[in-house]
């Protein structure tokens, strides 16, 4: 079947900030394109993301560019085995004085917030953590505080030391939009990086310096909206929720992804649409899209583990049996 639309006019305001934003990460995190371009789907989703790789690959850095291009609040939190869910939520404080309780507002009353090796926590703080982002609101001595939009988790873990790490339970997993590998620069990427930053031209002070204006929450939340109103053919809609539910049945899978997976592809295809340009959505932005939505919401079966496979082989794999509308 052919799908025919037509588009409607591009909004060339909304195009040129994605670009500031591009442009402005990339001149500080050197040679990861495709990382930058899944975090910025993940916000113009309204989701969170996770991001992993070895230490050094620049994750903190990849944070803190987008929270210099953003003149909203950011916070970081380091999680540790001792951090407790009050440290990260906050609490109630009682006034002697006034007789009566005052509420300090923990870190994660923010726009943007860092959670560095969020995997080094226990399971009680990470399940404070799940209310704030499905919710985003937080419950401090019963009552309920909401968090000011946008709001962003962007969390870290490490692949390789699992010494004295807590595995995120799978109902935190799923709320993550999208999970990130950050991998090795290349050769000449990785020389570009080295001759800026121990030439003093690569830092967090000098690209504050050369940014001109940097984007505000309603610019933010503009951005949102924008890939929310992008245009979903019924095809293509069948098609996403095909790749999901393949990944039910799926003998090389033990545990599929679920519904929530079908609707942060569906919301991950559209944001990369229009940072593409589009007000549409073709098949294959839900194939771009497909690996880091999915990659972390399916289990393995136990054979498919000891055959060397791996969810991105597997998925790969999936995509290529479920037929795609033509476009």
């Amino acid at each position: 079947m052919t799908i025919e639309m037509e588009a409607p006019p591009l909004n060339t305001g909304t195009h040129e900030q994605i670009d500031f934003l591009r442009a402005s990460i990339g001149s500080v995190l050197i040679g990861q394109e495709d990382v930058i371009d899944q975090v910025l789907v993940t916000l113009l989703c309204r989701g969170h993301v996770l991001l992993e790789g070895v230490p050094g690959l620049g994750k903190t850095l990849l944070v803190r560019a987008l929270a210099t291009c953003f003149s909203g609040h950011f916070r970081r939190i380091q999680f540790t085995p001792d951090l407790m869910p009050a440290d990260m939520t906050g609490h109630a404080i009682y006034d002697m004085k006034e007789g009566r309780f005052h509420v300090r507002r923990g870190p994660v009353f923010t726009n943007l917030l860092l959670a560095d090796e969020i995997n080094r926590s226990p399971a009680k703080t990470q399940a404070a953590l799940l209310e704030v982002m499905q919710e985003q609101q937080v419950t401090i001595e019963g009552k309920p505080h909401a968090l000011s939009p946008p709001f962003m988790v962007l969390a870290t873990q490490n692949p390789i030391e699992q010494e004295g790490t807590y595995p995120l339970p799978e109902a935190e997993l799923d709320r993550f939009l999208m999970k990130v590998f950050i991998d090795y620069p290349a050769f000449e990427d990785e020389t570009r990086l080295v001759r800026q930053v121990t030439g003093g031209s690569l830092s967090m002070a000098a690209i504050s310096e050369r940014l001109s204006e940097a984007l505000t929450p309603a610019d933010i939340l503009a951005l949102q909206q924008a890939a929310e109103q992008v245009t979903l053919d019924d095809e293509v809609l069948g098609y996403a929720v095909r790749l999901v539910q393949a990944t039910r049945n799926a003998s090389s899978i033990l545990k599929g992804a679920g519904p929530r997976a079908s609707i942060g592809l569906v919301s991950a295809a559209k944001a990369w649409a229009l940072m593409n340009r589009r007000d549409f959505v073709l098949p294959d932005d839900i194939k771009q899209v497909a690996l880091p939505v999915l990659r972390h919401r399916i289990l393995l079966a136990p054979e498919s583990e000891i055959d060397g496979f791996t969810p991105d082989r597997v998925l790969q794999q999936l995509v290529q049996t479920v037929d795609a509308p033509r476009t």
